[in-house]
């Protein structure tokens, strides 16, 4: 396997973390609504930056990584949440609280699916694996940002 593949598959799967044996998803979930705990004080342009260049990259790491398992949106691939997560968590206030509620609403959104997540999901190659998790960041930063303004 070429240096591109080693790295496409070391992406993709979150530095390993996509091999673990049940929910790979959850798990990359929870691995980066904890690293982006500590990375919050570049919240901002930044942040956003850095959503869009982990998305592109996503997208190619996503199509080699299937290319070489032969598979199309393989379950370990979960960069996908981490960027999905980034999105979630964009804007919230530094309260654990809220970004619990991040990680839940995200898994929630991911695995039920609703419109345009489900469609989006059978986008080509690498593009449908990476834009249903950001739908579904969306649509979980959308419940807090609105639960924020009016509830709490």
């Amino acid at each position: 396997m070429a240096l591109k593949e080693k790295a496409a598959i070391a992406l993709s799967t979150t530095l390993g973390s996509g091999f673990f044996p049940f929910a790979p998803g959850t798990v990359g979930a929870l691995i980066a609504v904890v690293v982006l705990w500590f990375l919050r004080p570049v919240m901002g342009w930044l942040w956003i930056v850095s959503v869009a260049a982990s998305f592109v990259v996503g997208v190619k790491a996503a199509q080699i990584s299937d290319a070489c398992w032969r598979t199309e949106d393989s379950g370990r691939i979960n960069w996908d949440e981490v960027v999905g997560m980034m999105i979630s968590v964009f804007a919230i206030p530094d309260n654990p609280w809220l970004w619990v509620s991040a990680f839940f609403l995200f898994r929630f959104f991911d695995i039920i699916k609703p419109f345009p997540v489900r469609q989006a999901e059978k986008l080509p190659h690498g593009w449908g694996v990476m834009t249903d998790d950001v739908l579904a960041g969306v649509y979980s930063n959308l419940c807090l940002q609105v639960m924020i303004r009016f509830i709490l």
